[in-house]
């Protein structure tokens, strides 16, 4: 079987901009509370920073792919006024696309796997992944949120959600994060060289485009190693 390693970077929409009804809707909840003027003015700000975790308030600016089998990999990556184009850096291809050409691209490449890997894909990447591209009128190749227990499959792709497994489809208490997996594992973090998910929406306003890109390759990278080893050692064949 064909196994694709995925992983994606978001960014929210720039709250200032919004119409005001939808400021409303965003922060009702925060001034309907008991919270003093402090916390409200933290928590509005909490909300304005989280607008790129929702595909309604966000949009994907970088979708990493590494084909397990043949440890080949590739970022497609926005980078609005900048012509970065197309190049090769240490075997990744980055590719500067628009979102629409990002989600489009991706599909046409699912088209050739049937196993796919994520950390938290099922919680995040894949909704995300599904809504971006239906605003965008684009149909998904593949349906990436089906057969959550992989040994009830009964149709279409496999996606391997390393938080669901390493979890137990949520039996243990806590739902690691990757860096704390890596860790664990003795796996190089994507975070040790300075950058965080939290830093993609700053990073894109600086039109730090390729840390971006660079960053969501680190991500690919040490999910396909965590894979490796829950394929060795915890994988059941059925």
């Amino acid at each position: 079987m064909s196994t694709l390693v995925l992983d994606i970077e978001t960014i929210g929409e720039d709250f200032e901009q919004m119409d005001d009804v939808t400021k409303r809707m965003l922060t009702r909840w925060v001034k309907n509370g008991s919270l003093g003027a402090e916390e409200q003015e933290r928590e509005i700000e909490n909300v304005k920073n989280g607008l790129g975790f929702s595909p309604l308030t966000g949009q994907v600016v970088a979708i990493g792919m590494l084909d397990y089998e043949k440890n080949k990999s590739a970022v497609y990556f926005q980078a609005p006024g900048e012509t970065l184009g197309n190049f090769e850096e240490n075997g990744v291809m980055y590719k500067q696309m628009t979102e629409v050409e990002m989600l489009e691209a991706f599909w046409r490449v699912c088209e050739n796997y049937d196993q796919f890997v994520t950390f938290n894909g099922r919680g995040f990447d894949a909704p995300f992944l599904a809504i971006r591209s239906a605003i965008h009128k684009i149909k998904p190749s593949k349906d990436l949120l089906s057969n959550r227990y992989l040994g009830m499959q009964k149709f279409g792709a496999k996606h391997f959600d390393l938080q669901d497994l390493f979890t137990f489809y949520g039996s243990t208490m806590r739902r690691p994060s990757l860096h704390l997996a890596c860790r664990a594992f003795g796996i190089v973090s994507p975070k040790v060289e300075g950058v965080d998910g939290d830093d993609v929406t700053r990073l894109f306003a600086e039109k730090k485009f390729l840390d971006i890109a660079r960053y969501n390759v680190r991500d690919i990278v040490a999910t396909k190693e965590l894979y490796a080893y829950w394929e060795q050692y915890m994988k059941f064949e059925r």
